[in-house]
């Protein structure tokens, strides 16, 4: 009988590939097991086994498999199952979700080698100058990489060469598999196995006696095996001593101290004993009782709890009650600098059952966590992470907690898979019978949307802890305070009072203003033209701590030019401000204190959060600058005062949502003040204090705005009343992105009507020298959302496969956020 496996592999395709195996492979294997696969000519690819079955592909000849990788499935019948869900309901492909699921680490590359062919000699007359060079270099190395023959010929476009020798029967090339991920292996020693007994001990001292550094040495580690009663490793053993490595690597030359290797995780728990969790206010247990019975009727919850009303202690005893059952918990936050701050948190209570997963992470360190999780290890009991961390071989899964669950981080935008981590969340918790709870100080309108209709529970927490009093939100009327001559800056003088005064009392100031860098646009006074960039339709955005400007969609960057461009005069002005223009000005009008800046810029490192986070945590900085990191439920126990510079760019966005995120992030922003005894002061800065949503996010009314914004929904036809798709179209002609926008859209009018808007350029229509056309299809209550997709589908197939169309790239966006 012929055995054969499906694979998914980490391309978009369609369909699983097929591929032969023996019965004895067939035995073997198990789904979620990893194999090295050919695909196409020459490649070689890691794929997940789907299924083993006895039916061959009836359209092209299975090719057999290259090789087994694992011995035991890394990927679970769970997670497969959640792959498929993703992959159908978010419109991608298994191989999309492959990519995103996987640490890289556990996807292994071929890489492709260059090998001279033995089989024909070929004269050197034959070869020009930088063939000759490759195929002399093979006469000496029987193999090269790509990088090799780059570094040979000191460039980087190599391949023509390659071709040409390939074409001269000179070379062969083929594919080599390696593997990404290296465990850990930390050195330790202990005495040579020649010294144990007691009389060569002795004489082993006395022959160091003329050698009295190696003689400590020796000595060191038995002190140190008799205080830790541990194995010794070699840093310490060279810390303890104060000998240098070559030392001891003399000393296990002579055969008088042995060494080995023991794996070890690269991200260890060294803290001590685990404390208590806190006892909870009247309010809290309150709010933890009504959680616990609204999970007897629903399987998710939402907790609506203003900020600073302690919901991360309630969350500390739901995740109590369920690891006492045995179960997993997957606490996911939207932001690396939250977790940042609750790892400490959580390992104060749960010590090393807490395994941290984000981005931030290395590749290693990646796959130490996601093999913890997929072996129930009791090291990663509690997983707490970012957006990806809900892709996790979770296996007894008992709690999901989704904190800031209003926060867009949660969904994913490039590459595909496009899926939002609340709701995928929502749907693993449904596989294990398990109960999520949503927690937000400003809910998204759809999470309480769901509450209205009964499909998940509610629960409000309205005071903070320790009774402390909402934040006093002022308006500054700036077109007021510029035509009074009382700014400095962009700091009207009220803000310089408070700020002021709240320095002299000793507590902290953060600054916020949503938009990094110096200065947004540079305009020369004379012409008027400023810098583009050459790739997207964007001014380019002065950085001034590298003097430079630089495109925040694609990268691009160029120096800071002395004169127009255009004109050649030297007359240059920046218009707008980021936070760095902010920093600037902070640091000349407050020069007696520290300042620091929380921006995607100060935070590209591993623990570049960490340090500003600490910073400010040990009064080390006194006035924070930042873009909406500082947002998101940071607890600052000493801020008593938050300004925001230009409430108003956020207002005026063209986005449906803008008005509802411009309310969450102001109230945010306003949440880390005063959140101990002293009552915080929220400072807004707007030149239009009377538009609704500033009068509402002043008297903290979140019901107001729901109602207001669901009412525009309800009217205009949007989420959550409707369900949209967005389609998006790229190509770096935009004749052809045009009339296939309109070929597309007209093709989903004939089945949707009136519900198809579009196409249309986005605000920003080329990124990345690729123009953009956006289709909406809005999707009412009673149409199913299943044979939408399956138009869409039907209508997209039809599209890519006419000839002209074929360049052009789709992205189908379901649940656009």
């Amino acid at each position: 009988m012929l055995y054969f496996i499906d694979v998914i592999i980490p391309v978009p395709l369609q369909k699983l590939f097929t591929y032969r195996i023996t019965s004895a492979e067939a035995e073997f294997l198990k789904p979620g097991m990893r194999v090295a696969v050919p695909f196409g000519k020459t490649k070689i690819y890691t794929g997940i086994v789907h299924h083993i079955h006895n039916h061959a592909p009836t359209a092209y000849d299975a090719k057999d498999i290259e090789q087994i990788l694992d011995e035991k499935p890394v990927v679970n019948a769970w997670q497969l199952k959640l792959w498929q869900w993703i992959a159908d309901y978010y419109m991608c492909t298994l191989g999309d979700v492959m990519r995103a699921a996987l640490p890289s680490g556990f996807i292994l590359e071929s890489e492709t080698i260059i090998v001279k062919n033995a089989s024909k000699e070929i004269k050197d007359t034959d070869l020009e100058d930088d063939e000759f060079l490759i195929y002399e270099a093979l006469h000496h190395q029987s193999s090269l990489k790509i990088q090799d023959i780059s570094n040979i010929l000191d460039k980087k476009q190599v391949l023509s060469v390659l071709n040409r020798l390939i074409e001269k029967d000179a070379i062969t090339i083929q594919e080599d598999i390696y593997e990404t991920y290296k465990p850990k292996l930390v050195r330790y020693v202990k005495l040579h196995k020649n010294h144990n007994s007691e009389v060569q001990l002795h004489k082993l001292l006395d022959e160091l006696s003329r050698a009295p550094k190696q003689r400590e040495v020796v000595l060191t580690l038995f002190s140190l095996s008799a205080q830790t009663k541990k194995p010794v490793k070699v840093t310490d053993l060279s810390k303890a001593s104060d000998a240098s490595s070559t030392i001891i690597k003399t000393l296990i030359d002579k055969d008088i101290l042995e060494e080995y290797f023991i794996q070890t995780d690269r991200i260890q728990y060294d803290g001590e004993d685990n404390e208590d969790s806190k006892t909870l206010n009247e309010y809290q247990a309150t709010a933890l009782e009504e959680i616990r019975s609204s999970n007897e009727k629903h399987d998710v919850t939402l907790l609506h709890g203003v900020t600073s009303s302690g919901k991360t202690e309630i969350y500390v005893k739901l995740i109590e009650e369920t690891l006492k059952k045995g179960k997993q918990v997957l606490y996911l936050l939207p932001e690396i600098a939250l977790t940042t701050q609750l790892i400490t948190r959580l390992q104060d209570y749960f010590g090393e059952q807490v395994a941290v997963y984000h981005s931030k992470y290395s590749t290693h360190e990646r796959v130490e966590v996601y093999n913890n999780i997929l072996e129930n290890k009791t090291k990663a009991k509690i997983v707490l992470g970012a957006r990806s961390a809900v892709l996790l071989p979770f296996s007894k899964l008992g709690l999901i907690i989704i904190d800031e669950e209003h926060e867009q981080s949660f969904k994913q935008f490039d590459p595909a898979p496009r899926y939002h981590a609340r709701d995928t969340a929502i749907v693993l918790a449904s596989f294990f019978n398990a109960k999520t709870l949503l927690g937000s100080a400003t809910p998204s309108l759809e999470s309480y949307y769901n509450t209205q209709q009964n499909k998940y529970g509610l629960v409000e927490l309205n005071y903070r802890y320790n009774n402390v009093l909402m934040p006093d939100i002022a308006l500054v009327d700036l077109r007021d305070k510029y035509k009074r001559k009382r700014m400095k800056g962009h700091f009207s003088d009220t803000l310089i009072e408070e700020m002021t005064e709240t320095l002299k009392e000793g507590f902290q100031v953060i600054l916020f203003q949503n938009r990094r860098g110096y200065s947004p646009i540079i305009t020369c006074q004379t012409c008027g033209h400023s810098p583009q960039c050459p790739n997207c339709d964007v001014s380019l955005t002065y950085h001034q701590y590298r003097n430079q400007l630089r495109c925040h969609y694609c990268g691009y960057s160029m120096a800071m030019q002395m004169k127009c461009m255009a004109c050649g005069s030297p007359d240059l002005d920046n218009k707008g401000f980021g936070t760095e223009q902010i920093e600037a000005e902070v640091k000349q009008l407050f020069p007696d204190f520290k300042v620091g800046r929380m921006d995607l810029d100060t935070t590209r490192g591993k623990h570049g959060y960490e340090k500003i986070i600490t910073a400010l945590e040990q009064q080390e900085i006194d006035i924070l600058v930042g873009t909406q990191m500082v947002t998101k439920g940071l607890d600052f126990r000493h801020v008593k005062l938050v300004g925001v510079l230009n409430a108003d760019n956020m207002l005026n966005f063209p986005d449906f949502r803008a008005h509802e995120r411009s309310f969450q992030l102001l109230l945010q922003v306003s949440g880390r003040a005063g959140r101990t005894k002293e009552r915080g002061k929220v400072l807004i800065q707007t030149y239009n204090p009377y538009h609704t949503i500033l009068q509402q996010v002043s008297t903290n009314n979140y019901i107001g705005m729901y109602q207001e914004q669901m009412d525009e929904r309800f009217t205009f036809k949007y989420p959550p009343v409707y369900r949209q798709i967005k389609i998006t179209l790229k190509h770096k002609d935009y004749s052809k992105v045009e009339t296939g926008a309109i070929w597309y859209a007209k093709s989903l009018r004939q089945i949707f009507g009136d519900f198809v808007l579009g196409p249309e350029s986005p605000v920003i229509s080329r990124i990345r020298n690729q123009y953009h056309k956006n289709i909406l299809v809005k999707i009412p209550k009673k149409q199913s959302l299943q044979k939408t997709k399956e138009a869409i589908i039907k209508i997209n197939n039809s599209f890519l496969s006419i000839k002209d169309f074929r360049v052009v790239k789709v992205n189908l966006n379901v649940d656009n956020f």
